[in-house]
């Protein structure tokens, strides 16, 4: 992975219960954005080596939406998954259990467009939202 941005959290959650928040459409929806004024309308999860991923993230008031897509690499279930995104950059994400929590580390390659440390926000924002996500419902 080349140059990769780090971000992490703890989870107050079973791993089972991580996992499906993770990787269930159902429930990508309710988390995956990093303010409130973003939402994910729409998710689509093929989670096998070779599967495929689609979030739509889009801003509530309709100005701006994307999708965000990619192909899994790699998937050991409850511990790890590696994908490749549309753009061809690499993306890994570790679930490990640290006394009765859930310690979830990402590291994925940058893009060129924005600056580290907006890029590093971002994903921080969203992991802190499935993280606030997971333990309140």
């Amino acid at each position: 992975m080349k140059n990769p941005i780090t971000i992490e959290t703890i989870v107050h959650a079973p791993i089972d219960k991580v996992w499906s928040y993770w990787n269930a459409p159902e429930h990508i929806t309710q988390w995956n954005h990093a303010s409130p004024d973003w939402h994910a309308p729409k998710a689509e999860n093929d989670l096998r080596v070779g599967g495929k991923f689609t979030t739509t993230m889009a801003a509530k008031d309709g100005s701006m939406r994307f999708d965000f897509w990619g192909i899994y690499d790699e998937v050991k279930p409850t511990e790890w998954i590696a994908y490749t995104m549309g753009d061809g950059r690499k993306a890994t994400i570790a679930f490990s259990i640290v006394e009765e929590k859930i310690k979830i580390v990402q590291r994925f390659e940058p893009e060129s467009e924005n600056s580290i440390k907006l890029q590093q926000a971002g994903w921080q924002a969203i992991l802190n939202s499935f993280k606030s996500y997971t333990e309140n419902n």
